[in-house]
């Protein structure tokens, strides 16, 4: 039903990337391809994970969680923003958006647990490497990726529920490709100034948590290395550096974005970009291409062929 005083808004506009439609449409083709091969990097790493019994231990148990999560949170945005380059007008249900505000958030969440998981892992195996296999057992392995979809579907939720009742009667049009919670406020018929601070704070003690603890594992992980004979120290940075990489290219948008002061919107159209599309992309070739056990097991698979 709707209120006499006030329209209730049922879908919202985006404005998209760019306002060029020829930039658009040459966009269409590099972006389907990107999503198709992050689609199927993740897809392989997980399935390589499980038919391969050599990977069977806690480290790859994770990576095989972590690219499923990345393989959801591309799903996110990713299509929708594809099909929106052929579109002059790209709308969205209030429905839609508010899914992809939880998925993201969900998505989001859970693999900055998942990440602070994998450097707890590669901690326990460089730091106390003989009580590895009693600290890291398989039970304790699914109780941690448990927890990681937990935190991330709290954390969602709570982001959601803040927003879900916010009135909406216009206007209706958001500066983005997707539904961001910074924009879908700024679209709000009442003031949000403490509303963004719940939320703003929600977020970022989250975030900040995760990133402090894994400057806290990998600042351990570094001084036990320096200790170490030289083989030693260089095959443990080398285990780490994998990690290092996801971990700056997760966090690297989302500190712009959230926590940047000043919003310029190009930038944060490519850093959303970056988070939801290429950093998806990107861990599933980091470690594939860095990892000896994976490039093995890729070799093996190709030779039974």
């Amino acid at each position: 039903m709707e209120d006499s005083n006030q329209t209730v808004v049922s879908e919202f506009i985006f404005q998209g990337l760019c306002t060029s439609r020829q930039l658009e449409i040459f966009l269409l083709l590099p972006f389907s391809v990107l999503y198709l091969v992050t689609l199927v990097g993740n897809l392989f790493v997980v399935i390589l994970i499980i038919i391969d019994h050599h990977l069977h231990s806690p480290m790859y148990f994770l990576l095989a969680n972590l690219s499923f999560v990345d393989f959801c949170l591309s799903s996110v945005n990713t299509p929708k923003l594809t099909i929106d380059l052929l579109k002059e007008n790209k709308t969205i249900s209030f429905g839609g958006c508010m899914s992809q505000i939880l998925c993201v958030h969900f998505f989001g969440g859970s693999e900055m647990v998942l990440l602070v998981t994998m450097a707890y892992d590669r901690y326990v195996a460089i730091c106390r490497p003989l009580h590895y296999s009693s600290i890291m057992d398989r039970q304790k392995c699914i109780w941690l990726v448990v927890i990681s979809w937990i935190v991330g579907f709290v954390h969602a939720v709570s982001q959601l529920l803040l927003i879900l009742d916010l009135p909406f009667c216009g206007p209706r049009v958001i500066d983005s490709f997707f539904c961001d919670i910074p924009l879908v406020m700024k679209l709000a018929c009442i003031n949000t100034d403490t509303l963004e601070i719940l939320i703003n704070a929600d977020s970022g003690i989250l975030a900040t948590t995760c990133f402090i603890l894994l400057l806290i594992s990998y600042s351990y992980i570094l001084l036990t290395v320096q200790h170490r004979s030289k083989d030693g120290s260089s095959k443990a940075l080398s285990t780490c550096t994998s990690h290092i990489i996801v971990v700056l290219l997760f966090f690297g948008p989302i500190i712009f974005i959230y926590l940047w002061p000043v919003s310029i919107t190009w930038v944060d159209k490519f850093l959303a970009v970056f988070y939801s599309v290429i950093t998806p992309l990107l861990n599933p070739a980091i470690y594939t291409l860095r990892n000896k056990d994976i490039k093995n097991a890729i070799k093996k698979l190709i030779s039974h062929k």
